[in-house]
C-alpha cells in the first residue's frame, strides 16, 4: 500500500509538471496561467478515469459490495490483510 502511495505521489505531480512544460513549448502564445489550468484539468481527468476504473474492478470482483466482508473483520484486520497480500 505504501508503494502505491509513493508512486502516486510521484506520478501525479510529475504528470502536472510535464503537461505544463509541454504546453509551454507547444503553445508559446498561451500564458503560464493558461498552461497551469489545462495541466490541472488533465491531471484531474486522469485521476477520475483511474478512480472509475478501480471502482469498476472492485464492483466486478464482489458479489455484494456492502456485505462481502467476513463478519469478524474490522478495519485493522482489513488493512493488515491488504498489506500482506501486496507483499
Amino acid at each position: 500500500m505504501l508503494q502505491t502511495l509513493a508512486w502516486g505521489s510521484l506520478f501525479f505531480p510529475g504528470l502536472f509538471a510535464f503537461s505544463v512544460w509541454a504546453l509551454r513549448r507547444l503553445r508559446p502564445e498561451w500564458t503560464f496561467l493558461d498552461c497551469v489550468i489545462i495541466g490541472t484539468r488533465l491531471v484531474s481527468s486522469v485521476q477520475a478515469v483511474l478512480a472509475t476504473g478501480s471502482g469498476i474492478i472492485i464492483i466486478c470482483s464482489c458479489r455484494n459490495v456492502v456485505s462481502d466482508r467476513s463478519s469478524g473483520e474490522n478495519l485493522g484486520t482489513s488493512l493488515l490483510a491488504a498489506f500482506s497480500q501486496q507483499n
